[in-house]
């Protein structure tokens, strides 16, 4: 799979994660099916499990599962503090890490910008401890690029997770540059705009050139076009069905499309 470089510390990730956001918020009946998507995800190379105490199950999902599992050592951890309140806070977080069995988390975010300036110290406490790796800040709309933005001009974030997808290309006039210029690993939510790219795309057909590429499907189409943009570290499509992640982690493979392809990828899809 295709890494990118954390700038903070120069640690590689694989480019294709996996977001948990209502797909495992889920009970034991279920926890089967996730385990073969988890396992889908590490044998194509991908770390990243992006979860938070607003996705319900999810993160004691993620902590049951991979505690099952040999290789969960290998996957990246990334949760996020949601709750007003400094004490709160850190009541969330210790309880993130209790349900997701970790001492050292790998990455925690503020969800949403909640609260940002109470519950940075304490991460940033917790980063010079050693019980946590690195820090992010959160957000899913556009209309609050500009407030990730302010928050990463002022204070040293080593994560932004935001939204971004081929139909929703406003990260790319400021946003993603600015995280470049800054030294701040990218994270996409939302990368299938929750499965509205594919409803578009239900009787039109894959373009003749995009197998140049290696694009077999819709999948790979949407998630390649986000890989191919040089600002972005790492993407994290949601899923529970092993075959989605199949498809899904085999888009992290190269070759890339080039900025002429971008183009044409983007017209493609806008000329009805």
């Amino acid at each position: 799979m295709i890494t990118r470089t954390i700038p903070s510390t120069g640690e590689n990730l694989p480019a294709l994660g996996l977001g948990t956001w209502q797909t495992f918020d889920v009970g034991p009946a279920h926890h089967a099916i996730l385990k073969q998507a988890l396992a889908t995800m590490h044998a194509a190379g991908g770390r990243l499990i992006d979860t938070s105490p607003m996705y319900g199950r999810a993160e004691e999902t993620v902590g049951t599962l991979n505690s099952q599992m040999p290789e969960q050592e290998d996957f990246f951890y990334a949760t996020k503090v949601w709750t007003r309140g400094a004490e709160a806070g850190k009541q969330q977080i210790a309880e993130s890490y209790r349900l997701m069995k970790r001492t050292v988390m790998d990455l925690v975010q503020i969800h949403n910008l909640v609260d940002w300036q109470l519950h940075l110290p304490y991460l940033r406490q917790l980063k010079e401890e050693g019980k946590l790796r690195y820090i992010g800040i959160t957000h899913y709309l556009d209309n609050h690029h500009d407030d990730l933005a302010a928050v990463i001009r002022k204070e040293p974030i080593d994560f932004v997770q935001f939204n971004y997808s081929i139909l929703s290309r406003r990260a790319e006039k400021s946003l993603l540059p600015l995280c470049a210029e800054k030294g701040v690993a990218t994270l996409i939510n939302r990368p299938l705009s929750e499965g509205h790219l594919f409803r578009e795309t239900t009787h039109k057909p894959l373009p003749s050139w995009a197998r140049e590429w290696g694009i077999q499907n819709w999948s790979a189409y949407f998630l390649r076009f986000i890989l191919s943009h040089p600002a972005v570290t790492c993407v994290i499509p949601a899923t529970g069905d092993p075959r989605h992640a199949a498809e899904n982690f085999a888009a992290g493979q190269p070759p890339l499309p080039d900025e002429k392809t971008r183009k044409e990828m983007v017209a493609y899809l806008e000329n009805r």
